[in-house]
């Protein structure tokens, strides 16, 4: 078939949705976005619409072919680079790094530098495909988010981007960048919305017994601390800090077990970890009582003991700022599954 025959909105006022399958691992980054987009269409076409969506799910090199890591191969009938018509919306979905500098992925980032405002009207990614774009110089001076895991890395890489590292999505004129993999769902069901509206997207979602727009952000998901080289000053003081979260903090106490004045302290941990004692501390709580939250049955006001928030009113400001979730509901999201949760947990009488 001759792709170049075809146009970015096909059969009168569909609309052609091109996912690029960069991923080698999460099969969702690219086939949660294909589900949104072809349901839309489905819903479109039982109403009698003329508009709707072409979907075309496109491996980034000329052998079309995608091996996933559950040994999982796809066949695609199209690479990226067969497409030279106009694209209503590209999404690149996920991108496992190798792909950067392996010469049968050139082509496709020379293609993928072609593409701009003029021949397509939106741009997006999945997960770490915010990486392809910015290799492809399309997310220079702007707003992106990705995986909260890379979100470090893509701040390092590409300076002159500005990371969001919290976000599901964002926007930033035609370029959208979604976090990590089920946050393309959410991202194509905003772009569903934005073209047919609420009722659309809101039956794509109870179809994929999905959110609409799912509340929290990605720190929900990740670590507020990262995991620190032993020698780093971050590793040392969480390991001796974690133990006495109980008890209360002395910042002269602390600087003496490390032969440290305060004011050296500070500076040094603000170095190596990039932030003050006060933060490090309160980031350092709030990942102890998420191990309770999730693992136990504890009582709040006891884990407000262990971890040494002081109150309850404390403990919730505290998840608020740095989790945007109440510990109450973050035990209900989050609490281990293999515990019973039926319906008389949702819905106590």
């Amino acid at each position: 078939m001759n792709v170049s025959k075809d146009n970015g909105n096909a059969a009168g006022q569909r609309k052609l949705v091109v996912i690029v399958a960069m991923t080698r691992h999460m099969l969702l980054d690219f086939t949660g976005p294909a589900d949104v987009f072809t349901n839309a269409d489905r819903f479109l076409q039982a109403r009698g619409a003329n508009e709707g969506y072409e979907v075309r799910v496109v491996a980034p090199t000329y052998d079309k072919r995608v091996t996933t890591s559950a040994g999982i191969e796809v066949n695609c009938l199209y690479c990226a680079m067969d497409i030279q018509t106009p694209i209503d919306t590209l999404i690149v979905a996920g991108d496992d790094y190798c792909q950067l500098t392996i010469d049968e992925f050139t082509p496709f980032y020379e293609w993928l530098s072609g593409i701009n405002e003029q021949n397509t009207r939106r741009i997006g990614s999945v997960c770490a495909g915010t990486f392809a774009l910015a290799k492809a110089g399309l997310l220079d001076g702007r707003k992106a988010t990705t995986h909260w895991e890379v979100a470090e890395k893509l701040k390092a890489q590409y300076p002159s981007i500005d990371v969001h590292g919290n976000a599901f999505f964002i926007q930033d004129g035609h370029v959208y960048t979604s976090a990590g993999v089920s946050s393309g769902i959410d991202l194509s069901l905003a772009l569903v919305e934005e073209d047919y509206g609420k009722e659309i997207a809101v039956g794509v979602a109870r179809q994929l017994v999905f959110y609409l727009r799912r509340p929290g952000v990605q720190a929900q998901f990740g670590n507020l601390l990262p995991v620190y080289d032993n020698t780093n000053i971050g590793q040392k003081l969480k390991l001796w800090l974690n133990e006495r979260l109980h008890e209360p903090v002395d910042l002269n106490k602390i600087a003496e077990n490390f032969n440290m004045s305060v004011r050296n302290l500070t500076r040094v941990l603000q170095k190596h970890t990039g932030m003050p004692p006060a933060k490090f501390i309160e980031k350092l709580r709030v990942e102890k009582a998420r191990v309770f939250l999730e693992d136990t049955d504890m009582l709040l006001e006891r884990i407000v003991e262990q971890c040494g928030f002081g109150n309850l009113i404390t403990m919730r400001r505290i998840f608020l700022r740095q989790l945007a979730i109440t510990p109450s509901d973050y035990r209900r999201a989050f609490r281990t599954s293999l515990k019973d949760t039926g319906e008389h947990e949702l819905f106590p009488v």
